[in-house]
């Protein structure tokens, strides 16, 4: 299995060591078949439950809107909900313009785009607090195409400023929630509708459970795909022209 991927990411100190969990759920022993796939009849998912990603935002709600220079905007429902110290964080940080001429830092092509650094080079930021805050996990809120999380360095008790929007194809996933269950199906399980949603859209399904997810991107994933297509450093993934995000602001949302 291939995890390529997993030791370098969304490191808020350079030299922080990564750690990526899945979530939690009863083990059960999955059945490979000849060609090496899984037998997913043989996976005892866990029981449903209510997934919150893709709820439309109602008029009136408070939404962010991340207008990116020279591409357009992005516009991000969140879930104060599910995470409410994070959309606390995060409206607080846009309010006080914060984010605005930021840049996209890092940008890795069929995974995430990652910003809200004022290093700009994922070493810095810092919260409201004036330090890391805790912002934990949801049952309800999953890696999808166009989730956005918090990135840490290490436990989500380390979350700052800086964030990630996820850009994986519809339906693409590097390593299905299948394969992971197979690889570890103690770290690995989610509920059953998660597993065949994330299969419908696509997604990073082994990032659940270790980042704090508090948005979803509703409109304008064509501009985090065409962010995706730029041209970066191969040693730290950023883009060599700056992507500059003009503003970040939180609004109430129209229709």
């Amino acid at each position: 299995m291939t995890m390529k991927k997993i030791t370098a990411l969304f490191a808020a100190a350079a030299a922080s060591a990564m750690l990526f969990t899945g979530c939690k759920g009863e083990p059960d022993e999955a059945v490979t078949l000849p060609d090496g796939n899984v037998d997913e009849s043989s996976i005892n998912w866990l029981p449903d439950v209510e997934i919150h990603n893709f709820d439309a935002p109602e008029i009136g709600e408070k939404i962010a809107v991340i207008t990116v220079k020279d591409y357009g905007e992005i516009k991000i429902k969140l879930f104060p909900e599910d995470a409410d110290k994070g959309v606390e964080n995060f409206m607080s940080l846009a309010d006080m313009g914060y984010y605005d001429e930021l840049i996209f830092h890092r940008v890795i092509p069929n995974f995430m785009i990652q910003g809200g650094d004022p290093h700009a080079d994922g070493t810095g930021g810092k919260s409201i607090w004036g330090d890391k805050f805790e912002g934990g996990t949801s049952e309800h809120l999953y890696h999808f195409t166009g989730a956005v999380a918090y990135a840490n360095s290490g436990a989500t008790s380390t979350n700052g400023s800086q964030f990630y929007i996820v850009n994986t194809p519809d339906g693409y996933m590097e390593n299905s929630c299948e394969t992971l269950h197979a690889y570890d199906p103690e770290s690995y399980n989610w509920p059953a509708n998660v597993v065949e949603k994330y299969n419908e859209v696509g997604g990073v399904p082994f990032l659940d459970g270790g980042y704090t997810v508090f948005g979803q991107v509703f409109e304008g994933m064509d501009v985090v795909r065409a962010i995706a297509g730029v041209e970066t450093n191969p040693d730290n993934d950023k883009p060599l022209t700056a992507v500059i995000m003009e503003s970040v602001r939180i609004e109430e949302y129209q229709g």
